[in-house]
């Protein structure tokens, strides 16, 4: 190229393009006219070349400012070199290739900063609770199994007495790096499995690898109100982390377990209660003990029929995260005799009788 293009020109932006901009545009023309993908094609290489060469001075703000007041004159120079071809171009800027085509990233302090945000794996149980525990509330332990740490070796994974050593494979960064074209490749080392330390003394009890499979228990606190369906999460009680890392969470699905005496509908409990034809009739009171063993009175008025719901404020289940509780609905059955005395018979003939003439006369047409 005899002669340079402007280089706002060749990435497509206005002088005031803002650096977001430049990283975008460049990064569009860098997937386009890549080597890798236009193999043999010097027409597509030379422009991978003008792209970088006008991203590497309008991506830094004095090469930038010098550029916009006197243009190619205003490098003086100093702008970038690639004459070396693309590899220098691809070395120069391999960090940012590795986020561009998704690479595994290039540089031991990048997978350093991988290594310590790894954590272990998280565990998932299912647990049934009756409606009386989700009533009151409380905790519980939870079986879980699976790997934990081995107390023989703190899950160090090394014999007592030694500690694992650096890798001599990638050299403690835990990946290795193999080079496809201009592209530079990485994956995890094999020798350390990506650990960045070789374990020569294994621990007997757990054979290097930190962890023994064993039933625990966990102790989980389940909120007062709590309902089918829900999740909870217990930090840090997953599978151990790798090399000393934080160990993963804990997630509780929450069943309950059918009532045989109430139906719960949200924060609302349900149930039925009996009472006799003369409670109904003249009115009453009949307890209800409720799943946590308290007893609440709902009162029954005078002439309840059968079938009549009766609504007690603030006696159903408590709000998850919330003060107060639900309603308690009581639906009021009518017990009928099913055998009767002689004089019971009499007597209901009688009251039969006496109903009979209370009831208003039928009104007739005039």
């Amino acid at each position: 190229m005899s002669e340079k293009r402007d280089y706002y020109e060749v990435l497509g932006l206005s002088q005031g393009a803002s650096g977001e901009d430049i990283k975008r545009a460049y990064r569009q023309l860098a997937l386009k006219h890549h080597p890798d993908r236009n193999p043999g094609d010097k027409a597509s290489e030379d422009k991978f070349k003008e792209a970088t060469e006008a991203f590497t001075v309008l991506s830094d703000d004095e090469k930038r400012s010098a550029y916009d007041r006197f243009g190619h004159a205003g490098l003086g120079g100093g702008g970038p070199d690639f004459s070396g071809g693309v590899g220098d171009i691809l070395n120069h800027f391999q960090d940012m290739f590795a986020d561009f085509f998704g690479g595994a990233g290039f540089g031991g302090q990048q997978q350093g900063r991988r290594r310590r945000a790894e954590r272990g794996q998280d565990v998932g149980v299912a647990v049934e609770l009756s409606l009386a525990d989700a009533m009151r509330g409380g905790k519980h332990e939870v079986s879980v199994r699976g790997p934990a740490t081995c107390e023989t070796c703190n899950g160090k994974g090394a014999k007592a007495g030694t500690s694992p050593t650096k890798c001599t494979q990638c050299r403690g960064t835990g990946q290795v790096t193999a080079q496809r074209g201009f592209i530079m490749f990485s994956s995890p080392c094999a020798r350390c499995r990506g650990t960045g330390s070789f374990i020569q003394d294994p621990c007997e009890t757990c054979g290097g690898a930190g962890a023994v499979e064993r039933q625990r228990r966990v102790l989980v606190s389940f909120p007062a109100g709590i309902d089918s369906g829900q999740r909870l999460r217990v930090p840090g009680q997953g599978m151990p982390g790798p090399e000393g890392a934080p160990p993963g969470d804990l997630y509780v699905d929450v069943e309950l377990t059918p009532d045989p005496h109430f139906e719960r509908h949200g924060d609302s409990l349900g149930t039925r209660r009996r009472v006799s034809f003369a409670t109904a009739s003249l009115g009453g009171e009949v307890e209800v003990e409720l799943p946590d063993e308290s007893v609440v009175t709902a009162k029954i008025p005078a002439g309840t029929q059968p079938g009549t719901v009766l609504a007690i404020n603030g006696k159903g289940m408590p709000k998850l995260d919330r003060s107060g509780r639900g309603n308690l609905h009581v639906m009021v059955e009518v017990v009928v005799p099913g055998k009767l005395s002689k004089r019971a018979k009499k007597l209901i003939q009688e009251l039969d009788e006496e109903l009979a003439t209370d009831e208003p006369p039928e009104a007739h047409a005039s």
